[in-house]
């Protein structure tokens, strides 16, 4: 045994680790170099490594998941009044209008005099895209709460994301038609003359954010 390259194992403490923390070192016998010492790494100064950087790693998704369902929350509220409120279009004076109702001032009775909605097929197109941008994003909410919970580690909101980014493209299509066919909309029944309602344009904020918002969704990957 003595000819031997190679000498059994032995534990030997490492310097920066605590008197329990021992890594298993093969040197040479006598008449040979041992290894470099910088091969071998304490196993107890790696977990402090990673028992440092989890908090602040757990801390760092928690803002992000907090980040991705406020704008979630807000997507969803921008909707909600621009569907179902009232000021699509402005004609002079107090009248607006809405994707539901036609009101219109009485300045007799001081009240609010609605009729039924136009017949016109663009509006109805631009109701029916408005509506399905809202039930998406509120399904996209729903999704991302269950996958959240039920995902393995790792994976990724490709069903979530992909509901926002039909959410975007609903609305997007939405506002579109109401902008380019307005005059036509509302000839029937009005004279020409006003401007979008803060409704059509609470409709365009919403594109955008929903945008953003399936993109991230697309890239976020779950960790524990």
């Amino acid at each position: 045994m003595r000819n031997s390259s190679w000498a059994l194992p032995q534990l030997q403490t490492s310097a920066g680790c605590g008197k329990d923390s021992r890594v298993l070192l093969k040197h040479r016998s006598p008449g040979h170099s041992p290894l470099p010492s910088d091969q071998f790494e304490c196993p107890c100064s790696l977990s402090r490594l990673t028992a440092s950087s989890h908090p602040r790693l757990t801390a760092a998704m928690s803002l992000l998941l907090l980040m991705v369902s406020a704008l979630h929350i807000l997507i969803l509220i921008l909707l909600f009044v621009a569907t179902l409120d009232k000021s699509w279009w402005t004609l002079s004076g107090k009248e607006s209008l809405n994707l539901w109702y036609d009101c219109t001032w009485n300045t007799t009775t001081k009240t609010w005099d609605c009729s039924n909605v136009s017949e016109n097929g663009w509006l109805k197109a631009v109701q029916v895209l408005m509506v399905l941008s809202l039930i998406l994003c509120c399904l996209s909410f729903i999704l991302f709460m269950f996958q959240l919970y039920t995902m393995r580690r790792g994976g990724l909101f490709y069903a979530t994301g992909l509901c926002q980014l039909c959410t975007s493209a609903a609305v997007f299509s939405g506002a579109l038609i109401y902008a380019i066919r307005a005059e036509e909309i509302l000839a029937a029944k009005h004279p020409p003359g006003g401007s979008f309602g803060y409704c059509f344009a609470l409709a365009w904020v919403a594109f955008p954010l929903a945008l953003v918002s399936g993109i991230v969704y697309i890239h976020l990957r779950k960790r524990e």
